[in-house]
């Protein structure tokens, strides 16, 4: 067996170009997704049985299916439904870059909601009460307390779901986007060489999950900044009533 290096540099620009798609399906699905992603998981974490039904069928399903499943089910089973295709939804509805995120948007709210309705559910019950204490309204302390909270929580899981969205993402090369993958095999029709194309389309694919790991890395020590915080030694010569037995301790 001969390695083609050559191949591989050839065709590398392509890879990239396939890249930028990638990369577009899975931020602009990412946004939708947290878009539909938070009221969800509000629903969720509701005490009302009545609130949280529809959340938890909409997850249940979601998480309960393949992806790829859930991808033919919006590219080909749209088209089935004559009322569909005389709509005004029929234009989206028939582009296959369309009903890929449609696919992995509704797929990774799912995932996300969950995510953030355990977030939520794990704020300190004195955080809540010292909003209530404070006077916030319910929408206010949404805002201000509690999404800002489950969000700075929820951030190391959700990166994960980020990388997990990357490589599901390769999923769009069945309904005929040229993704990376896509674009890969496209590459071994013409050249006959699956194992360099495939090599190279996985360095594009880690190279991508790196810069990922790292900016959800610099994100988290934004937003959880208190927990990177050194403690500093109490000074010797400070009034004894002014001392905390507990942090000197």
């Amino acid at each position: 067996m001969s390695w083609e290096w050559g191949v591989i540099w050839q065709y590398i620009p392509r890879l990239l170009d396939g890249a930028w798609l990638t990369l577009e399906l899975v931020l602009v699905s990412g946004l939708i997704g947290i878009a539909l992603a938070i009221p969800l998981a509000l629903m969720r974490a509701s005490s009302r049985t009545w609130v949280k039904a529809f959340p938890f069928l909409y997850i249940y399903f979601f998480r309960g299916t393949p992806l790829l499943v859930q991808i033919f089910l919006v590219y080909y089973g749209a088209s089935q439904f004559e009322a569909v295709r005389e709509s005004f939804l029929w234009p989206v509805l028939k582009q296959p870059y369309w009903c890929a995120i449609i696919a992995f948007s509704l797929n990774t709210a799912a995932y996300s909601a969950e995510l953030f309705r355990s977030a939520i559910q794990a704020i300190p019950s004195g955080e809540i009460e010292a909003a209530e204490a404070m006077g916030m309204s319910k929408p206010v302390q949404i805002r201000r307390i509690i999404m800002p909270r489950a969000f700075g929580i929820a951030l190391p899981a959700y990166g994960n779901e980020v990388i997990l969205m990357l490589k599901g993402s390769a999923l769009a090369s069945t309904i005929t986007l040229l993704d990376i993958t896509g674009m890969a095999r496209t590459i071994i029709a013409r050249t006959y060489t699956p194992l360099e194309m495939f090599l190279a389309a996985g360095l594009v694919y880690l190279a991508i999950s790196a810069l990922i790991i790292a900016l959800f890395r610099f994100m988290e020590y934004r937003f959880n900044r208190y927990q990177y915080y050194h403690h500093t030694d109490t000074p010797e010569d400070l009034d004894p009533q002014l001392r905390d037995q507990h942090i000197d301790s």
